[in-house]
């Protein structure tokens, strides 16, 4: 009796959850087409696809580093390794689990909206659509950045969350990201980059500025 019950509990659970799925997934592909194909324009249509790639933030990239070696010497290596952590954890969870396990199909390889999609990219990513790598590493870097820099780059830091929200839209934009997606890959990012910071902060912490260490 109780087995009966209980495998009668979990049909009705899956049943729900494929119900709540099939909502979310309509939803999910109403918005993806609002931004893909409707709200656009072209001046975004060419900015998009370079903005949205990893090489296009090296400046960035390089001004983080320079401005944390000329403002703490050396000495600042621990936040430039916990920096690394946070995004190759990003990385790794997002692409190497998460996007194997969900296993969701890009909407520009979809057979339901293939052609409907204005793919701005000259490929489609073969792998997972579920959760977004782009998003999770910008958010994680911009939460461990925002936790552990703050006051020094005072209310500049919120610019790294635009930074990473423009980057998770150019996501959609361009063709190869469901809006849940990168929804998804920004909590992953979030959540890391919190962590680390927390660790960073609690158990190694900022070294002096080079002006108060001279003093």
């Amino acid at each position: 009796m109780y087995l009966g019950v209980y495998f009668y509990s979990m049909l009705l659970l899956d049943t729900f959850w494929s119900h709540v799925w099939h909502i979310l997934n309509h939803w999910d592909q109403w918005l993806f087409l609002k931004i893909n194909t409707e709200w656009t324009n072209k001046f975004l249509d060419s900015v998009y696809p370079w903005y949205r790639d990893s090489n296009t933030w090296m400046p960035l990239y390089l001004f983080l580093f320079l401005f944390s070696v000329l403002n703490f010497g050396w000495r600042i290596w621990p936040w430039i390794l916990f920096f690394i952590l946070t995004v190759t954890l990003t990385d790794q969870i997002s692409s190497s689990f998460i996007k194997s396990w969900i296993n969701r199909t890009r909407p520009c390889h979809d057979e339901a909206l293939i052609n409907q999609v204005h793919l701005l990219l000259n490929y489609c990513p073969g792998n997972g659509s579920f959760t977004s790598s782009h998003a999770a590493n910008h958010f994680g870097a911009a939460f461990y950045i925002f936790y552990t820099m703050r006051d020094y780059f005072k209310k500049w830091t919120y610019l790294f969350f635009v930074w990473a929200a423009t980057i998770c839209y150019a996501q959609v934009y361009v063709g190869i990201h469901y809006p849940l997606d990168v929804i998804g890959g920004a909590i992953l990012g979030s959540g890391i980059g919190t962590f680390t910071s927390f660790v960073f902060n609690k158990y190694i912490g900022l070294p002096p500025l080079l002006q108060q260490q001279k003093k």
